[in-house]
């Protein structure tokens, strides 16, 4: 799923990233949100109140959002940066440096936060920021701007409008191609909320805290290594087979 780009690349390998990366974001989305009151998996709203605090002449927090808004951003520049940067490198999965740089801010954070009390809370939202940043770019770019797991409005805004292309069979008549992508956005929407329920349960009622993005790093990085472990089981096994000569 982390591997196969372009042509190659086919609905079973969206839905396996789509599935694993939303309920990363939702289990994120509601660890943020319970331990700063702040959104970490998009800048929409961060963007409405650095608007609103400008307007009334309120820097210091406008600039505030400014800071999560850049860090989105910055972590979708380093994403887009390092798949560029070793694409050409056959023997590389470029995919791989983003994920395990995601893992790695999901794992540094509860552990920077129990180490460093004095830290603030708005550079560790900009961590997680960050970090969805660099997800949202990587699964972008990997599915052809297909899927996407950070947030849910574009999803919803696509769902509608495919819901309502099967009331015209006549105009849209590839009516499995319809099906297969809401089966898609259906199944993102899912593991989003999946991830968000498991979120506040382990934060709230398992006292968890901070420590809920650990399981996060963990189903990253266990998404990872069974795609290599299926990738050289499926390259072993056409080793294997003779090949037919020539006639």
């Amino acid at each position: 799923m982390f591997r196969h780009q372009g042509k190659s690349r086919t609905l079973k390998h969206n839905l396996r990233i789509a599935t694993l990366l939303s309920f990363v974001a939702g289990l994120v989305n509601v660890t943020g949100f319970l331990a700063f009151h702040q959104l970490t998996t998009n800048v929409t709203g961060h963007f409405a109140l650095f608007i609103n605090d400008l307007a009334h002449f309120n820097m210091w927090k406008g600039t505030v959002y400014f800071l999560y808004i850049f860090a989105f951003l910055a972590g979708s520049f380093v994403s887009g940066y390092l798949i560029e940067k070793f694409r050409e490198n056959q023997k590389l999965n470029v995919y791989v440096l983003p994920t395990l740089l995601e893992s790695f801010i999901l794992l540094f954070v509860p552990l920077w936060s129990m180490r460093a009390a004095h830290i603030s809370d708005n550079v560790l939202v900009c961590c997680l920021l960050f970090a969805m940043g660099l997800q949202n770019s990587f699964v972008t770019k990997i599915s052809n701007a297909i899927v996407r797991t950070t947030h849910l409005t574009g999803l919803f805004t696509d769902l509608g409008i495919e819901l309502s292309q099967l009331l015209f069979p006549k105009a849209h008549p590839n009516r499995a191609h319809i099906f297969s992508t809401l089966k898609l956005r259906m199944a993102i929407v899912c593991c989003f909320f999946l991830g968000g329920i498991s979120g506040g349960y382990l934060f709230s009622r398992l006292h968890f805290g901070l420590n809920t993005l650990l399981f996060g790093a963990v189903i990253l990085l266990g998404g990872l290594l069974f795609d290599d472990f299926r990738f050289r089981l499926i390259r072993n096994r056409r080793k294997h087979i003779p090949h037919k000569p020539a006639v």
